[in-house]
């Protein structure tokens, strides 16, 4: 279990969720009307899917380059979340 964990596998797993996830949301969405339009979760959701982009970075060894852009992925993501929430 520490190798799945130490190898990053386990990011990659949460990351494939996500991508899952929204999918399968704006699925619902376009098909059942039955889920929340994609402009109210998309940035949340990758906001967070940045945030483990980094992560993953870190624990492959990658150069700080890869996690600044990753960070400031999920900052731009969250910003916009922030401020369609905000209106």
């Amino acid at each position: 279990m520490n190798a799945f964990f130490a190898s990053g596998r386990a990011v990659d797993l949460v990351l494939a969720l996500m991508l899952a996830e929204a999918l399968l949301l704006a699925g619902l969405h376009r098909y059942a009307g039955r889920a929340p339009a994609p402009d109210r979760w998309l940035a949340n959701l990758g906001s967070g899917f940045c945030l483990l982009l980094g992560l993953r970075a870190v624990i492959a060894g990658a150069a700080w380059p890869w996690l600044a852009l990753a960070l400031t992925g999920s900052l731009a993501a969250h910003l916009i979340d922030l401020r369609r929430r905000w209106n």
